[in-house]
């Protein structure tokens, strides 16, 4: 069967659904109708600012229809869509698009070259929405990534925006081709974009939320008959943080699909959604950005292996000591892909860190054990070395989220002239509550060796992670050792 590019799907669905309800945000839709021919006039103002076929446009914009009508816009000019979040400081915005080289800009953001520049909200009344000639471009998206060390770059997919309707890249996800899908993340992240997208080109409703709130995720999913979300731990957490007779009394049975990814997920974060839901519906995904290999795991084997991440699939991944050589089955060691996943991406900004046999690593460490299945303990950058022991943030950070008083933690390491490095744990409480530390530490020690026990705590009034379940640790840890530095107070001393 042939390839089918983006802009000729959408257009088959526009002529299929028609009046159906395409994307809604805030209980306003667009119809599939109405998709197509904006995105036709999207494509067209491109087109009349010099984009050609395979260049780059940036999207800056917030969750929102015009975001969508903007990609679909950019992928029926033949061009390749590169997200860029919203709210960037001036500096990273500057030094994204310093990488980007875009031929346009969408959004709200300071261009200070040429390079032309859509306002949000621009007016298409000028240009024609009758059908576009038919184009794709060889990349279908790029994602702009801060990277583990801090430093901005851009991953570039190297699929084309075309796909072959017999086998989508989407197949056995669970999309509804005549259902709603809901999105409650930022769609600039690589995850929300990935499933909202291949949502739209499955033929879903696509529900989106502007910024996420746990009591109005539930209210959308009952709205809407939502049977397909895809969510970070973070959200799962604050879902489940509800008191419970508001957690149930939203009815969510239409849910068949719940998948969760970018983070890790706390065990006991992951056991209570399988109890609420059942086993069959939840499922998690392991991979990075770059989409050259991973793993998934559904709930129903995750019982049987808790904390795993899926099983490995022969040449799919390898664990390698620092030498380069294979880890034994249990021993920890960095994540590599394998070589021919390298040709599925590149990088603006930034070298793949490279083996021997031409495989990849994106800085995580894990092991398999006897059964083949993969666990995962943290990224090589984030490790604290304490006194000559590994100590894994993530680990440590599932642990004090489980304390009902918080919300959510970071790790760090923070110097220690006796040790090297000492564990330092930044706590968000939950709404409502005080501090309590001593609690907090009886529950750390409780449940840790003593070596992963935090040596100082601190308490923070502003959000960790943001709604993609990213927190900037690199940051996190400059900032501190700056206040070390100057000697301003920031730990948190027990009453």
């Amino acid at each position: 069967m042939p390839l089918q590019s983006f802009s000729s799907i959408i257009q088959s669905h526009a002529q299929r659904k028609g009046s159906e309800p395409a994307i809604t945000y805030s209980d306003a839709s667009i119809t599939w109708r109405e998709l197509d021919r904006r995105s036709n006039q999207r494509a067209r103002l491109l087109a009349s600012l010099g984009v050609k076929h395979n260049d780059m446009v940036a999207i800056v914009l917030p969750n929102s229809s015009e975001f969508h009508e903007a990609v679909v816009g950019v992928w029926k000019a033949g061009a390749t869509p590169c997200l860029l979040p919203s709210k960037l400081p001036g500096r990273e915005a500057s030094e994204m698009l310093a990488l980007a080289q875009p031929a346009a800009v969408i959004g709200d953001i300071s261009v200070a070259d040429n390079t032309p520049w859509i306002a949000p909200g621009a007016a298409l009344d000028e240009f024609s929405d009758a059908p576009v000639e038919d184009a794709g471009a060889k990349h279908w998206k790029a994602v702009a990534s801060g990277g583990s060390s801090g430093r901005p770059k851009i991953i570039v997919d190297n699929m084309p925006a075309f796909l072959d309707p017999a086998a989508p890249p989407y197949a056995g996800v669970g999309l509804p081709p005549d259902g709603a899908m809901l999105n409650p993340g930022p769609l600039y992240h690589n995850m929300p974009f990935l499933f909202t997208s291949f949502g739209m080109l499955a033929g879903s409703h696509v529900v989106g939320m502007k910024r996420f709130d746990a009591e109005e995720c539930l209210r959308l999913i009952e709205r809407y008959k939502v049977e397909f979300m895809a969510v970070v731990p973070t959200m799962m957490q604050r879902i489940w943080a509800l008191p419970e007779r508001v957690r149930e009394s939203y009815d969510v049975s239409s849910l068949k699909v719940v998948w969760h990814m970018s983070a890790p997920c706390p065990q006991w974060v992951k056991r209570a959604w399988i109890e609420w839901l059942g086993p069959d519906k939840i499922f998690e995904a392991y991979g990075g950005t770059e989409g050259g290999g991973g793993t998934a795991i559904t709930g129903r084997e995750w019982l049987a292996k808790p904390g795993s991440v899926g099983k490995v699939n022969a040449g799919m991944l390898r664990i390698l000591r620092p030498d380069g050589s294979e880890a034994d089955v249990g021993e920890v060691g960095e994540v590599h892909f394998p070589a021919a996943g390298r040709g599925k991406f590149e990088y603006i900004g930034a070298e793949a860190k490279t083996d021997a046999s031409g495989g990849y690593s994106i800085g995580d460490l894990g092991h398999i054990d006897e059964d083949g299945y993969l666990f995962l303990a943290d990224r090589r950058s984030d490790l604290i070395i304490r006194g000559g022991a590994n100590v894994y943030p993530a680990e440590v950070e599932a642990v004090l989220d489980e304390h009902p008083l918080v919300s959510t933690s970071v790790v760090i390491g923070l110097p220690s002239e006796d040790l090297g490095e000492r564990v330092h744990a930044i706590i968000q409480l939950r709404e409502g509550q005080s501090l309590d530390l001593a609690s907090i530490t009886a529950h750390v020690a409780d449940r840790l060796a003593k070596y992963k026990w935090p040596a100082s705590y601190e308490l923070s009034e502003t959000p960790l992670r943001d709604d993609a379940g990213k927190v900037r640790r690199t940051a996190l840890k400059a900032e501190r050792r700056a206040w070390l530095e100057t000697g301003r107070p920031f730990e948190a001393k027990p009453s």
